[in-house]
């Protein structure tokens, strides 16, 4: 069973960034497709970011030119760098593995004050 765990968020002002990071435990991590999702209360959770095995990466148009997704094989951990960051990016942010069955962790949240 693949475990999933973010950290990095909190509160932070428009225009200023935050790194989350994802690590993920119990599985052979360079094989793994992972992405970054975000929900608002009472909507749905959006696709944020993705990054393959190969490292190609695809982000949402609206995060699009702020927010990098990377990873590091060998500390077994992705992350997302998030700049210029704006009240509408306040959500929770979940990690998300899409292949070895899928998994996804609890979230970490990520406050934007103007």
């Amino acid at each position: 069973q693949v475990q999933l765990v973010e950290s990095g968020g909190g509160l932070v002002q428009a225009g200023g960034s935050l790194r989350l990071s994802c690590r993920a435990l119990g599985t052979s991590f360079k094989f793994t497709r992972l992405a970054w999702y975000r929900q608002v209360p009472g909507q749905q959770r959006e696709f944020v970011a993705q990054i393959g095995v190969d490292e190609s990466t695809e982000y949402a148009d609206v995060v699009k030119d702020r927010f990098t997704i990377s990873r590091d094989n060998a500390k077994h951990v992705m992350y997302l760098q998030m700049n210029a960051l704006k009240p509408e990016d306040t959500a929770v942010y979940y990690c998300r593995l899409t292949n070895f069955g899928g998994s996804w962790g609890r979230g970490t949240q990520v406050t934007v004050s103007s």
